[in-house]
């Protein structure tokens, strides 16, 4: 998955707002909301393909309010776009008119619920560290299509924001600060708002809506693709976990062997020096030992918190769908059950 274009090294165009408010939700604007699944319906390639944008907004008192954005535009790695010029003159052109101007976040598309990684890491950082407020909003257009919004907004807890600046991420440190998959993000609630006049209108339109003819379409199980394909990209992820932890294992080993080789050499080194000392002869000078027995490069703790996290994710999305399709069988035979029998009651 491709990193936030633009914030991966410098954070937010613009980003010299000084918000301090503890933010407890996330109120979106309906249109914000219709512009994200847009951009997803147009760029996404179906939600196929990872479309980012920019959220903006303002803190009002403990909720942030979501009520405007705009799509990055698609472009080639090898074209010489500079991203931060473009949203500055995006904020430019939007306070020109009156609009609220100032970054909240950023948003992103998911593909079956994959984005839990690095690179959404650094980009989260990077708007964190520069506003505390920030939040990425996560839009699935696949789960979407089955029913259910799926749009959350995440960010970073300060125990991960304190160990991401640090960058120590060892087994000990992450031991030490309780850090687990579970403590990296945190879930903001998400409201939806629309205006009067857009609840108005939504009425009407419902009642011109023509009424469909099949009332049980909301009981539609044509979900297993969906199911079998969290299935595999769970099995996929379980299996990186488990290449990841084999190779903690190894790494420990070769520690090990490595310290087993140095108290050998030294307890022969101490032999020697006193057989040495018995004939009166000068010990062995000591030697580097560290350059003799090197210790292997820990390999990164970081990447096994990022596909715990992932799995977890994938379990929590099986857990729901599954939960939601027995739910429909059960109602399917109940309706099932009262249909033969009214009619084998009929005339």
């Amino acid at each position: 998955m491709a990193s936030h274009r633009g914030t991966s090294s410098g954070g937010p165009a613009g980003a010299d707002q000084g918000l301090s408010h503890q933010v407890q939700y996330v109120q979106i604007d309906g249109l914000v909301a219709l512009k994200i699944i847009k951009h997803c319906q147009e760029e996404g390639s179906g939600g196929t393909e990872l479309v980012q944008g920019v959220l903006l907004g303002l803190v009002e008192s403990n909720r942030l309010e979501v009520t405007n954005c705009f799509p990055f535009p698609r472009h080639n790695d090898d074209d010489d776009f500079d991203e931060v010029a473009y949203q500055l003159e995006m904020m430019k052109n939007l306070r020109h008119v009156n609009i609220d101007h100032l970054h909240v976040g950023w948003y992103q598309s998911t593909y079956f619920g994959t984005y839990i990684n690095k690179a959404l890491l650094d980009s989260q950082f990077n708007y964190q560290h520069s506003i505390d407020e920030s939040i990425v909003l996560v839009y699935d257009p696949l789960r979407t299509a089955r029913g259910q919004l799926a749009l959350k907004a995440l960010r970073l807890t300060p125990m991960m924001m304190a160990m991401y600046r640090e960058g120590d991420f060892t087994p000990e440190t992450i031991k030490q600060a309780g850090l687990g998959f579970e403590k990296m993000f945190e879930e903001v609630p998400v409201m939806i708002k629309n205006s009067h006049l857009i609840n108005s209108l939504l009425c009407e339109i419902e009642e011109l809506t023509p009424s469909t003819d099949n009332k049980y379409s909301f009981l539609d199980l044509s979900m297993s693709s969906y199911l079998e394909k969290n299935v595999r990209l769970l099995m996929d992820s379980v299996d990186d976990l488990s290449q990841d932890a084999n190779k903690f294992f190894n790494y420990q080993r070769q520690v090990a062997k490595q310290q087993q080789s140095k108290q050998q050499f030294l307890a022969k080194r101490t032999q020697e020096n006193k057989l040495r000392v018995d004939r009166g002869e000068a010990p062995l000078p000591d030697e580097d030992l560290n350059r003799m027995f090197k210790i292997p490069a820990m390999p990164p703790r970081l990447d096994q918190l990022l596909l715990a996290g992932q799995v977890s994710t994938y379990s929590t999305q099986i857990n729901d769908f599954a939960r939601q399709s027995f739910g429909k069988l059960l109602m399917v035979d109940s309706i099932q059950d009262t249909t033969s029998g009214a009619a084998k009651s009929g005339p």
